[in-house]
């Protein structure tokens, strides 16, 4: 399901049984497949179902070290475990999530509003406050996009306490771009006017819901990122080895990678938005071309090989976020890499 289909018109079902047989063709993707499909079975009222996806997850052969987010997996287990009655065990979970302390805002973001959800709303204050000590105490600002909700939500707690602002509030109102302020948004007293019988009061609070409505359809309303394919050096030798058809499509690996960032920064010069990075490998890319009934060789396949790891989750988003390390794997930061020259990424 695209990220812009309407809920209303999604058999949520069939969609998950579809992800999960996708998940069965693509093994090196089952993670991400598997958590979008339990997100369906959530949606569709089957909740037992979903958490039999995150166990299968967790306890899959090789053990949860192997996944790229156990925290985040636990932390959707517990947050679904909690609306069908689990709390005890939920509540086992989160205590673990909080003790491992994971340095991915995810987990943190999803059992503190979990917390909050049940009207737990010190803990909830607590485990968001701990999430943003953790991740952004000694981060410069400002701070990575991912631990956004992170400052959001401890600032919605804390307006519904009644917390005197403190300087990750002020910073959360500051990264804010709705305009409606996030006081505003996070104001106890909005929950009042939702039963009110004046006009005014009503219609104000429409347009507040309106535009908190139209932020978070701007963010998911886009699809998967246009991506441009990455092969690193050891890949694409292998990959001109195989098939020395493509080395027209890649005189150098050095050429190729001047080749990746020069049409990023083309297409965002021509106002194409979400753009990323995907990473190909020759094993992956050989099964695409026997999924397409198609020769590897032919170069016409390789848009389509990046189209397909950007569907299945695989993209990393470009440019970097501020004094992240190259895309391009070289250890330095993309500053003085890759990126050196563009104001957005230095």
């Amino acid at each position: 399901m695209r990220p812009d289909t309407p809920a209303e018109n999604v058999d949520h079902t069939a969609e998950a049984a579809r992800l999960e047989r996708t998940a069965g063709l693509y093994p090196e993707d089952a993670e991400a497949l598997l958590l979008q499909a339990a997100a369906h079975l959530e949606l569709a009222g089957d909740r037992p179902a979903a958490t039999t996806l995150y166990d299968r997850l967790l306890s899959s052969s090789e053990g949860p070290e192997t996944l790229e987010s156990p925290h985040l997996i636990r932390a959707l287990k517990a947050s679904n475990l909690w609306e069908y009655g689990h709390e005890a065990e939920a509540r086992a979970i989160i205590d673990g999530i909080r003790a491992a302390a994971p340095r991915d805002p995810a987990p943190w973001v999803i059992v503190a509003e979990s917390l909050e959800a049940h009207d737990e709303l010190e803990a909830a204050q607590k485990t968001f406050t701990e999430g943003v000590t953790l991740l952004l105490a000694d981060v410069p600002e400002p701070p990575p996009h991912s631990c956004h909700p992170l400052l959001f939500g401890r600032h919605r707690v804390r307006r519904m306490l009644g917390a005197a602002h403190d300087d990750w509030d002020v910073l959360a109102d500051t990264l804010h771009s709705s305009p409606v302020p996030l006081d505003e948004l996070h104001d106890p007293k909005r929950v009042w006017s939702l039963g009110s019988d004046n006009p005014a009061e009503l219609r104000a609070e429409i347009s507040r819901l309106r535009a908190e409505l139209g932020a978070y359809r701007e963010k998911l309303s886009r699809p998967f990122p246009v991506a441009v394919l990455h092969w690193p050096t050891g890949e694409l030798a292998e990959l001109l080895g195989a098939y020395p058809t493509l080395s027209a499509e890649y005189p150098s690996h050095e050429e190729h990678l001047a080749t990746i960032e020069a049409s990023l920064r083309e297409l965002a010069a021509s106002g194409t938005a979400n753009l990323g990075i995907v990473t190909g490998t020759v094993p992956s890319y050989e099964a695409f071309a026997a999924s397409e009934a198609s020769s590897p060789g032919d170069a016409n396949l390789l848009p389509q090989y990046a189209t397909t790891l950007a569907a299945r989750g695989r993209a990393v988003g470009w440019p970097p976020e501020r004094g992240a390390g190259c895309w391009c794997g070289s250890g330095t930061a993309y500053a003085g890499c890759h990126g050196a020259g563009l104001g957005s990424g230095s």
